[in-house]
C-alpha cells in the first residue's frame, strides 16, 4: 500500500486516541491493499486514493469505538458490502466477535479471502438477506451490537437491523448530519421494533470539516415476532 494510506491512518488513530500499533496498521493496510486489487475486477468501493481509504474506510469506522462500548460484543455489520465499518473495528479491537452479512455472494468471498488472509478468529462472513436471518435461531436478538453504513431509509434499516439485537444492546447507524427528517419520520418504527433513541455520537474525521454522525438506538424490550416483514413489503409500507 502507498506511504500515504499509513501516514493518514496513523495520524487519525492517534488524533482519536485509538491504538495505532504495527501490528494493526499492517493488517489494515493488507486489508486495504487486497481492496484496491480486488476492486480492478468487481465493483467494491468507489473510493480508491490511498489518503481517501484511510479517513473515509477505516478512520471512519473507528468512530463507532468511541459511540458505544464495544470492547468484548457480539457485533453484526448487517449489509457490509466491502467490510466496513465492521473489520476495522475487529482489527483495531480484537476481543470483538464479528459476523459479517451481505446479500451478495461475491462479496462474503471477498471478505472470506481477506479474514484467511490476516489469520482472524472470531469473524464469520455470511451470505443472506437480512430479513430472512434475522427470523432464523441464533440470529434473533442473538448480538450486542448492530451496525451499519448502508445507504438506506432510517426506518428500513431499523426493521432490518433491530430484530439481531438482544434487549439491553444497542444497533448504530452511520448517517450524515442532514438526516433531521429521515429521523423524524423513523420516530413510529423505532418504538415499533423495541428500541429508544438515545444522544447521537457526533464527529469530525481527522483533515475534513464536516461533521458526522453515529445515531445510537438501545433495544429496550423484544421486537415483535412479525418484523422484519419481507423486503418488498418494507418498501411499499414503511412503518
Amino acid at each position: 500500500m502507498e506511504p500515504a494510506f499509513e501516514t493518514t491512518l496513523r495520524a487519525g488513530l492517534s488524533s482519536m486516541c485509538l491504538p495505532a500499533d504495527d501490528g494493526i496498521v499492517k493488517q489494515m493496510e493488507q486489508y486495504a491493499q487486497l481492496l484496491r486489487e480486488q476492486n480492478q475486477v468487481m465493483n467494491l468501493t468507489a473510493i480508491t486514493e490511498p489518503e481517501e481509504m484511510a479517513r473515509l474506510h477505516f478512520l471512519d469506522s473507528l468512530a463507532l469505538l468511541s459511540a458505544a462500548p464495544l470492547h468484548g460484543k457480539r457485533i453484526i455489520d448487517v449489509g457490509t458490502g466491502a467490510g466496513f465499518p465492521g473489520l476495522p473495528l475487529r482489527l483495531a479491537d480484537p476481543s470483538i466477535q464479528l459476523t459479517l452479512l451481505d446479500s451478495q455472494r461475491k462479496r462474503v468471498a471477498f471478505l472470506e479471502g481477506v479474514v484467511e488472509m490476516l489469520g482472524l478468529k472470531d469473524v464469520a462472513c455470511i451470505q443472506g438477506r437480512a430479513e430472512e436471518q434475522a427470523r432464523g435461531e441464533g440470529w434473533r436478538e442473538a448480538f450486542d451490537c448492530a451496525v451499519s453504513r448502508a445507504v438506506a431509509d432510517l426506518r428500513m434499516l431499523l426493521e432490518l437491523c433491530l430484530p439481531f439485537v438482544k434487549v439491553g444492546g444497542v444497533f448504530l447507524a452511520m448517517k450524515s448530519m442532514h438526516c433531521e427528517e429521515e429521523l423524524a419520520g423513523a420516530q413510529n418504527a423505532i418504538k415499533v421494533l423495541g428500541g429508544k433513541l438515545c444522544p447521537p455520537y457526533v464527529y469530525t474525521l481527522p483533515g475534513l470539516d464536516a461533521q458526522r454522525q453515529v445515531l445510537v438506538i438501545e433495544k429496550e424490550r423484544e421486537t415483535p415476532k412479525q418484523f422484519p416483514r419481507r423486503f418488498a413489503k418494507m418498501q411499499k409500507e414503511p412503518l
